[in-house]
């Protein structure tokens, strides 16, 4: 999906930039649909860097832990990033439903903006699956007490 929007956005800026310079006319919508296609790359990227673990982290406390302890201030902090991707989805979910029911239309392509709106609770659905894994992938480490590999001692969160 992620490959499908940055495409859109790479076709649709190149086409609008073909166009304004050497045909000197413009394509009205190219802008409103390349934002739009940006913001929900912007939110399932959310997604993906939970996959690979690959979040930007303060990890000054965790370099300092070793083992379970590890594990354990991992969970913690999946937890709180679990609480804040569940509260996006409900309210997200609901203030894009409450513009979807108004009708409310994009000024260039028409188009509903609670689908635009929707990249929030979508995303925050993905993450939250994706945080769901890990705990589970953290919970089992630590009940079998099985040993860290070298990547998991070093890893930040």
């Amino acid at each position: 999906m992620m490959v499908c929007l940055l495409s859109v956005m790479v076709v649709v800026i190149s086409a609008q930039i073909i166009m304004r310079f050497i045909l000197g006319s413009s394509i009205g919508w190219s802008e409103e649909l390349a934002r739009y296609c940006f913001i929900w790359l912007v939110f399932i990227g959310i997604s993906y860097g939970v996959k690979k673990q690959r979040h930007i982290s303060i990890d000054a406390i965790y370099i300092l832990l070793k083992g379970k302890q590890r594990v354990i201030l991992h969970i913690i902090v999946n937890l709180l990033f679990l609480s804040f991707a569940v509260m996006l989805l409900i309210y997200g979910g609901k203030i894009s439903t409450q513009i979807y029911l108004w009708g409310q239309s994009s000024p260039a392509l028409q188009i509903n903006m609670g689908l635009v709106y929707m990249a929030a609770p979508v995303s925050m659905l993905l993450t939250s699956w994706r945080i769901i894994q890990q705990l589970l992938q953290q919970f089992h480490l630590l009940r079998s007490g099985e040993k860290l590999s070298d990547e998991e001692q070093t890893s930040t969160f």
